[in-house]
């Protein structure tokens, strides 16, 4: 006779931590973003290419993805006793923390160059963050493919940007 687990709902607890986490991700993440950002006279005078996005598009983008990488956390968090949780978290912090030294980079620094290797860096660490996040839970992992196209497509627009101000803009 074949055992049926029945999944339930997450209960209240679980949700404010399911909360808690988007809530942290989406505060740190943004974080940079409040003390450097692309209002700035250097980034308005740089040449863009043809797909570049229209400017809200960043905030609706990375608080979809804070979001969800929160929400891929806090899955993680339901299976603490996992014995492979522990790389996963890491790995979420090394990829987390290149994150936010990408805007620092490019924006403090005007370094789009140096961007750029940060940004190839976190790529690899979220490649990396995916693949042990799956040994953990699936769904938290998928949760961070649409993170990991975003980067995709944000390498090559930093890539672009640099290539078509690299006469105008220091090269690290």
């Amino acid at each position: 006779m074949e055992s049926t687990q029945i999944r339930t709902l997450p209960d209240g607890r679980s949700l404010a931590t399911a909360l808690g986490f988007v809530v942290l991700v989406n505060v740190v993440g943004a974080a940079p973003a409040l003390f450097a950002g692309p209002d700035t006279a250097w980034f308005a005078s740089l040449e863009k290419p043809w797909f570049y996005p229209p400017s809200v598009t960043f905030a609706v983008v990375w608080t979809a993805l804070f979001t969800l990488q929160g929400i891929a956390l806090w899955l993680l968090w339901e299976r603490r006793r996992s014995s492979n949780v522990r790389a996963a978290y890491a790995a979420f912090a090394g990829q987390f923390v290149l994150n936010l030294a990408w805007t620092p980079a490019f924006f403090t620094l005007q370094m789009p160059l140096v961007a750029l290797g940060v940004i190839v860096a976190l790529w690899v660490a979220l490649a990396v963050t995916v693949a042990l996040f799956a040994r953990v839970d699936r769904r938290a992992a998928a949760l961070l493919v649409p993170y990991l196209l975003w980067a995709s497509f944000a390498a090559v627009l930093n890539f672009e940007i640099w290539r078509l101000n690299a006469s105008f803009v220091a090269v690290g």
